[in-house]
């Protein structure tokens, strides 16, 4: 299994995780369960018309938490706001009460990855396996 692998396979195992962008010079945290494995990428999909997008536009550091209920995540870089429809519109059909409430109201979904990207995977104490991703 690859480095990325792991780190999907415990996004998967968690369900939900929670992104963390920057909103002036506060942090801002809400929870995300979309994530899809693609070409050695982890892409994540958030509305273009909310907020925490426009956050990433503004500054892309962030960073995923999550925990499986055994090991947490931390996975953190630069947001690369990744304007491939095709990978949107996997998405999309991916979540089909989403894909219909974003066709119904003629919004966008933007897509992004993490790029310069540090993954660590912990126990309660310490780090146990580190992963670089730069694409």
């Amino acid at each position: 299994m690859s480095d990325i692998e792991k780190v999907d396979e415990l996004l998967t195992k968690a369900e939900v995780f929670y992104l963390s962008t920057v909103d002036g010079n506060k942090p801002k945290v809400r929870p995300l369960g979309f994530h899809l494995l693609k070409e050695d990428k982890i892409y994540f999909g958030v509305g273009t018309f909310k907020t925490v997008y426009k956050q990433m536009e503004e500054n892309p550091n962030v960073e995923i938490a999550a925990w499986d209920g055994e090991h947490f995540l931390r996975y953190y870089g630069v947001a690369n706001l990744d304007k491939q429809e095709e990978i949107a519109k996997e998405a999309l059909s991916l979540m089909p009460e989403v894909a219909e409430l974003y066709n119904a109201n003629g919004w966008e979904m933007g897509i992004f990855y993490l790029d310069n990207a540090t993954a660590e995977i912990r126990n309660m104490m310490e780090v146990e396996e580190t992963y670089e991703f730069n694409y």
